[in-house]
């Protein structure tokens, strides 16, 4: 585990008087042991358990778990399984499997509530308060465990981890500028083969294969054109492109557990007045609340200042439900930046913020960028130039 984690982690507990935190989301397991479970992306319902006291860690995962956390997250000085599946060993079995091994020698927990309580008396956590996540367990099992681990004092922590990760590490500042650009370069790849006839099943299928080759996950991969492009989420088509339509890109990537996402709008051919006015007041509205952006200032003035600015440059109707959000091991991580949300922000934040504009029957325009929170204010970590982009 990470310094900065346990740091952050260690403030909750001092502050809201707890004795150990109990992640159950995926991206909450990660941050603690920097385990990422495939099985548990598949079975929701399956519970896993990640135990941080300021002193130790704990793991609590099904048996079908144990190879991965062997080889993935070794280092971890307690695992505790539960349930049933069977493996046969090696005459050599190596270190992962002496590991494997180790961790199965006695017989694993009945369920994963026990195999918690486990885990709790291991770690001498036996007065309690404790903080269990209720992010991601769904809530008769959230219940059947604080049932399971009285008499302690179990409370909902969800919102106590996602506080934590809201401040970004220097490691974690460096996986999601990396996973942005993966995405922009893919982003590239696709502006430079689009022309006339290119549909968007192709373009998508390429930004998706390019960051698949250069080592990221694309999770969201909208590419639109024409009169599409006014849908917020549209499916991709097997219809070509054509000149003089708007293109437009709102696609992602996930590089090491983070999440990044980029948007930017095109035109095949030279734009209308229309087009180019409209995207410069999305383009005015998205600079002046990067503009506003500094440590203290409440994120619903951000929202204020996208609005303000992309009406006064030429959309006097502008409306938008929020202007962005922060990212991280999540694509979509508070604090929304929206009116009257009075979270202020603090340095270290990672920040997407956005300003598009949807017209059902004529198309759209968008464009976002990713920004840190510095001391000084913000500074934007795109590489991609932000402006309406011409294609030949």
């Amino acid at each position: 585990m990470y310094p900065h984690q346990a740091e952050r982690l260690t403030q909750v507990l001092d502050r809201e008087g707890l004795e150990a935190l109990v992640a159950t989301a995926p991206e909450n397991i990660a941050y603690i042991t920097g385990f990422r479970s495939l099985a548990q992306a598949i079975y929701r319902r399956t519970p896993h358990f990640a135990v941080f006291t300021r002193d130790a860690l704990a793991l609590v995962v099904p048996v079908i778990e144990l190879p991965a956390v062997a080889t993935e997250a070794g280092d971890l000085p307690h695992v505790l399984p539960y349930g049933e599946f069977y493996f046969e060993y090696d005459a050599q079995p190596g270190d992962v499997g002496r590991r494997i091994r180790d961790w199965a020698t006695t017989k694993p927990h009945a369920n994963a509530a026990n195999a918690l309580a486990a885990a709790l008396e291991r770690l001498a956590v036996r007065r309690g308060p404790l903080g269990l996540d209720d992010s991601a367990l769904p809530f008769d099992l959230w219940h059947r465990a604080s049932e399971r681990l009285a008499p302690l004092r179990v409370v909902a922590a969800g919102s106590f981890f996602t506080e934590a990760r809201s401040i970004k590490s220097p490691y974690e500042i460096e996986c999601l500028e990396r996973s942005l650009h993966l995405a922009e370069e893919a982003a590239n790849a696709v502006i430079q083969m689009l022309e006339p006839g290119v549909t968007e099943r192709q373009a998508v299928t390429l930004f998706q294969e390019t960051v698949v080759k250069t080592g990221g996950a694309p999770y969201c991969s909208i590419i639109a054109f024409g009169d599409h492009t006014a849908i917020p989420a549209p499916a991709p088509r097997d219809r070509g492109l054509k000149a003089g339509e708007l293109v437009r890109f709102e696609v992602g990537c996930e590089w090491k557990g983070y999440y990044s996402g980029v948007a930017r709008t095109a035109i095949l051919g030279q734009p209308t007045e229309r087009q180019d006015r409209t995207y410069e007041a999305a383009q005015a509205g998205l600079a002046a609340a990067i503009d506003s952006i500094k440590p203290g200032v409440a994120a619903g003035t951000v929202f204020d200042a996208a609005i303000r600015a992309a009406r006064e440059a030429g959309l006097p109707s502008y409306r938008r439900h929020h202007a962005g959000h922060a990212t991280g091991l999540e694509p979509f991580e508070p604090p929304l930046l929206a009116a009257g949300e009075d979270t202020e922000l603090q340095q270290a934040m990672v920040l997407r913020v956005e300003a598009p504009y949807y017209v059902i029957g004529w198309g759209g325009v968008t464009v976002m960028d990713t920004v840190l929170v510095t001391r000084g204010g913000a500074r934007v970590m795109n590489r991609a130039a932000r402006g309406l982009i011409a294609l030949d």
